[in-house]
């Protein structure tokens, strides 16, 4: 059943792509630009030396390679099979080792081996790319240890994330390819707060993203009208339901 929380659209823009995946002029210049941002964001909040990391929709790599370089234990999970070969083959060529797997979180939740094992889960500009979000955030909580820290990240749905995410990022600065977003499938802060605590997870904290056209640059702050991150931890001590 978890593999009906696939949208195969979805999977086929990023299949078609994935052989720019490292390029940083290419179609995911954004994701090496903001790449930096996302890593101090989750390295100062959840140390990642040491520490047992799960990347969910990690495509490519890039955020994968930059936990396991900062000294985790990543494992980085998929359904596009091209971004994960990509995503194989850099690794060799870096020699940065982290485990990727053509799997779902929900099914990787199943498994006892994994579920409940992991310091950190991220699961970054993922959820508008499928049907169920609130289903992958579930499988997220189970893959955390007590104490463990979910990362997330997406887009804000509103009539200012349309003109800034799609009409300007897609259309006037064609920074992504056109069709990359559905403005439908964004996620507003309120709603991806009640995904976390029905997973029984507390919020730790809402960061939000922007982009300035003229200095070509992200940054942190407290806008969160477009892209946001939140930080969420399992607050179980002993293993019982939060």
């Amino acid at each position: 059943m978890s593999n009906h929380n696939v949208d195969q659209n979805e999977i086929a823009k990023f299949e078609a792509l994935a052989s720019r995946w490292w390029d940083p002029t290419s179609e995911f210049r954004p994701l090496h630009d903001i790449n930096p941002l996302r890593l101090n964001y989750i390295d100062e909040r959840a140390p990642l030396a040491g520490k047992r990391a799960l990347d969910v929709g990690c495509g490519g790599g890039l955020l994968s390679e930059g936990m396991a370089l900062r000294g985790a234990h990543v494992t980085g999970i998929d359904m596009g099979e091209a971004p994960l070969s990509v995503a194989r083959l850099h690794g060799m060529e870096s020699g940065i080792e982290v485990d990727y797997r053509q799997i779902t979180v929900e099914e990787l939740a199943q498994d006892p081996e994994h579920a409940g094992q992991y310091d950190v889960v991220t699961c970054l500009e993922m959820l508008e790319h499928v049907p169920d979000p609130a289903s992958v955030i579930s499988a997220c909580a189970t893959m955390l240890k007590p104490g463990g820290h979910l990362f997330v990240s997406t887009i804000n749905r509103n009539p200012k994330s349309f003109l800034f995410a799609i009409v300007g990022a897609e259309y006037m600065l064609r920074l992504l390819p056109k069709g990359t977003h559905e403005w439908r499938k964004f996620i507003r802060p309120s709603e991806m707060s009640d995904h976390l605590r029905h997973a029984g997870l507390d919020i730790r904290d809402l960061t939000g993203m922007t982009y300035n056209p003229i200095t070509k640059a992200y940054r942190l702050g407290r806008d969160v009208d477009v892209n946001y991150m939140m930080h969420a931890m399992d607050t179980r001590e002993d293993g019982t339901p939060s």
